[in-house]
């Protein structure tokens, strides 16, 4: 038996023992608009560093094809012509792939803003009195 088996098991059994597995508070049910806003710049922060990360790959594609560019145009003819062409069509096929998950990376975000942006004009919940 892993060592992180152990220690979830341990931890899930501490939690249910203090409680906190089967009770909700009412403070909780009061701050559910607030905690899914809250959920909701989570992602919309995750999709953002995601995009960085993401930006700076398509970055460095970019390089390489420009650097395979210049080995193309320096090479001689002949294998080594042959094969700095094949180089700079792998950096281009990565660079296309990369672009294609940027935009799509980009899409989310837009998702993600779009769903904090209903969030934080979404009305108040009202309490309802409920009789006793």
């Amino acid at each position: 038996m892993s060592v992180s088996i152990r220690f979830a098991g341990a931890a899930a059994a501490a939690v249910v023992a203090l409680g906190g597995g089967l009770s909700v508070s009412a403070a909780s049910a009061d701050d559910t608009s607030t905690t899914a806003c809250a959920q909701q710049q989570a992602k919309v922060e995750k999709a953002e560093a995601a995009l960085v990360r993401v930006t700076a790959v398509f970055e460095r594609q970019q390089a390489r094809v420009a650097k395979a560019k210049k080995v193309v145009a320096a090479a001689e003819a002949g294998r080594e012509k042959a094969e700095a062409r094949r180089l700079l069509a792998d950096a281009k096929q990565d660079r296309k792939e990369t672009k294609v998950t940027k935009r799509a990376q980009q899409q989310r975000l837009a998702k993600a803003q779009e769903r904090l942006t209903e969030c934080e004009t979404a009305p108040e919940p009202t309490e309802t009195a409920t009789p006793a």
